[in-house]
């Protein structure tokens, strides 16, 4: 048992001895190849700055590159333009000297030639005549006298100054003496037909004035005559009572009010709001009164005056109302029996027992 033990234990040294000479060879390799990979990599790290360079040279080369050929693209369009502008005008230039060539053909009948000829720029300009107030100097020899040569800038702005004088004159018409005899004989009718107008304003403003003093005179009559018959019949109906009538502007007849003042007996007011239901009644009936009294008419119409009344009041009232029966007609709607009873006949309608109603007459005297 010993010697197999021992045998073992050798079997097991021999084994660790080979595994250890192994694990020492594969250190070793290993070592050799950290360093191995250790070069590699800064070989690697070397190539890869150079890359990053060369990369970043070659962009640097592509953006001036594309800023290069963006300056070149639009320095073509700017040729182009130009070219494409130059071609324009000188179209128009074409269009233009043809259309002058013609234009002296048309108006002035001489070939372009012997007019560049005889008034081209090689030729002096002739003296310009003088302006609104200016004296020409005497001597021939006077520069402005005589002629300058051509200068392009001068001669345009004479141009210019001779097209807004020509633009100032306005088109020539032909017609302008028949639009003045016209348009004079068109004044002259105006003339006349505002004459007449002012004529009939004249006229309507007399007619007017006599209207208004007219009606002036009438209403200040009528005035007076109500003013005195309602002082009458106002104390005719309130025994011991005021009342009259005021104007609110005297002076001027044409737009005053009046105002109805009116003191009961036993009362200080006047104002007709301050009284009752019955006394203002009575005062207005008071007022128509007088003014019947002072216009008087064929017949009246009076529509229940009485309704408010008492019997005291009522009866005043049936006095004042024969007097006016004998000079005009009264048509009294009522339902005072008391009113009734002086009447000279009723009119009114009747419900008979089959209920049919009908329109009946009845004269009382």
């Amino acid at each position: 048992a010993e010697r197999e033990a021992r045998a073992r234990a050798e079997r097991r040294r021999a084994r660790l001895r080979h595994a250890a000479a192994v694990a020492e060879a594969a250190a070793s390799g290993a070592r050799q190849l950290l360093a191995h990979v250790e070069v590699s990599l800064v070989r690697a790290e070397q190539e890869r700055a150079a890359a990053e360079a060369a990369k970043a040279r070659g962009e640097r080369e592509l953006a001036a590159a594309r800023t290069a050929g963006r300056e070149l693209k639009a320095e073509l369009d700017k040729l182009t333009d130009s070219v494409h502008r130059g071609e324009v005008l000188g179209a128009e230039k074409r269009l233009r000297i043809e259309q002058l060539e013609t234009k002296a053909l048309e108006e002035l009948g001489v070939e372009p030639e012997a007019l560049v000829a005889e008034y081209g720029p090689h030729q002096p300009v002739p003296p310009s005549p003088p302006a609104d107030g200016e004296r020409l100097p005497e001597d021939p020899g006077h520069p402005r006298n005589r002629p300058r040569p051509f200068d392009r800038a001068e001669q345009e702005k004479r141009l210019k100054a001779a097209e807004r004088a020509y633009q100032q004159l306005g088109k020539v018409n032909p017609l302008a003496l028949e639009e003045f005899a016209a348009l004079e004989e068109r004044h002259k009718f105006l003339g006349e037909q505002l004459e007449d107008l002012k004529k009939t304003r004249a006229d309507l403003l007399r007619v007017v004035k006599e209207v208004d003093e007219r009606v002036e005179q009438v209403f200040t009559e009528a005035y007076r005559d109500t003013a005195r018959e309602f002082e009458g019949v106002f104390g005719r109906l309130f025994p011991g009572g005021e009342g009259r009538l005021v104007l609110t502007d005297p002076a001027n007849m044409l737009t005053t009010g009046v105002d109805v003042e009116a003191r009961p007996p036993g009362k200080k007011v006047k104002r007709l709001s301050l009284l009752s239901g019955g006394e203002r009644s009575l005062t207005a009936v008071a007022l128509l009164v007088s003014i019947f009294k002072a216009r008087p008419s064929p017949f009246y119409v009076m529509d229940e005056v009485e309704a408010a009344l008492d019997d005291t009041n009522l009866q005043r009232l049936i006095g004042i109302m024969r007097e006016l029966q004998e000079s005009s007609q009264l048509i009294v709607i009522t339902h005072q029996k008391r009113t009734m009873e002086v009447a000279d006949a009723l009119y009114g309608v009747s419900m008979q027992g089959d209920g049919v109603s009908k329109v009946i007459s009845q004269r009382l005297r």
